[in-house]
């Protein structure tokens, strides 16, 4: 999610990995590419967007509203062609686990975008494929190997060059951001373990579902009773959209090839949250927090790259 993060984002993020059944996947690495290169421009505009309004409503608020937009969104595109099959579930329990991860986190980065840049905070979040990898040895039984032991560690590397002492970041954000991160590989594990009974959408519809009900249970304590202008509300709308246009589009995306081809598109999220941290912001990250950045993309990548090579020279006859 490796998977990539979950385009929640990344919070998302990072963005959830869509189950496209093995015979459902066709051969257009191009078109999948660009859908995924859209697909975390649109996640990095969420982020960007969510970092805005958390500077005048509490997060609970900010994250209760894009779920109940991206919601009715599912509902007004989805429901007439899906019918009961949008809700339909083999393993519901585990189902709504996977979406309180999300939802749970993606509050949690919401609180990490307030206090972060967001090229930072999103860097530390791309963490969560590399826990991914350590994790599936344990969860899923998978063979992790000393590759992704090392890519891992490169990766934690990375992280601290980004959050190290003097580099001026919120120690409270970078925690959140940590969270946030173990929060999605939770959630990412789960989607691997759903993958064989439960489709995309019914997912999908559920992390709405679920973060809608959660978050707007909690708003009568997080209200302040501060109407959004037209702008805000725009910036609301806007949040909801990036975040259901962009799963759908990811989801699209891994119709046309598979997750080890797509996920090293996926780093292209820190380069769109850096020029949005620039042109919204005014941040700039400094050339250490650049390099760590470089070395948590470039150790995720090499994680899903090796994991195409593999599969590749497994197919190869001898």
């Amino acid at each position: 999610m490796t998977t990539p993060p979950p385009a929640d984002s990344v919070a998302a993020t990072a963005a959830p990995a869509p189950v496209i059944a093995s015979a459902a996947v066709g051969s257009h690495p191009l078109r999948a590419a660009l859908l995924v290169m859209a697909a975390v421009l649109l996640f990095a505009c969420m982020d960007t967007t969510t970092k805005v309004l958390t500077e005048h409503y509490a997060p609970p608020v900010v994250i209760a509203i894009r779920y109940a937009v991206q919601g009715l969104l599912m509902l007004a595109i989805l429901a007439p062609g899906h019918g009961r099959r949008l809700v339909q579930t083999q393993r519901t329990g585990l189902v709504l686990l996977r979406s309180a991860c999300l939802a749970l986190a993606s509050v949690i980065m919401a609180i990490a975008f307030h206090r972060l840049p967001v090229a930072e905070a999103t860097a530390i979040v791309f963490l969560s494929p590399l826990l991914v990898v350590l994790i599936s040895g344990t969860v899923l039984g998978e063979r992790v190997g000393g590759y992704g032991i090392v890519a891992a560690v490169a990766g934690f590397s990375g992280v601290l060059l980004i959050a190290r002492p003097g580099a001026g970041l919120d120690p409270l954000g970078v925690v959140c951001a940590l969270i946030g991160a173990v929060l999605i590989a939770s959630y990412q594990l789960m989607s691997r373990l759903l993958a064989r009974t439960e489709g995309t959408v019914p997912m999908l519809f559920y992390t709405a579902i679920v973060g809608s009900l959660v978050y707007g249970l909690m708003l009568p304590w997080f209200w302040e009773g501060r109407w959004p202008d037209t702008s805000q509300m725009l910036l609301f709308f806007c949040t909801g959209a990036a975040g259901g246009l962009g799963h759908f589009l990811f989801t699209a995306a891994h119709r046309h090839a598979p997750a080890s081809v797509l996920a090293p598109v996926m780093y292209l999220q820190l380069v769109w949250a850096g020029l949005l941290g620039w042109l919204v912001f005014g941040h700039v990250a400094d050339l250490l927090s650049i390099i760590g950045m470089v070395i948590v993309a470039l150790a995720g990548a090499a994680v899903a790259l090796r994991a195409q090579l593999t599969r590749l020279l497994g197919r190869m006859p001898g």
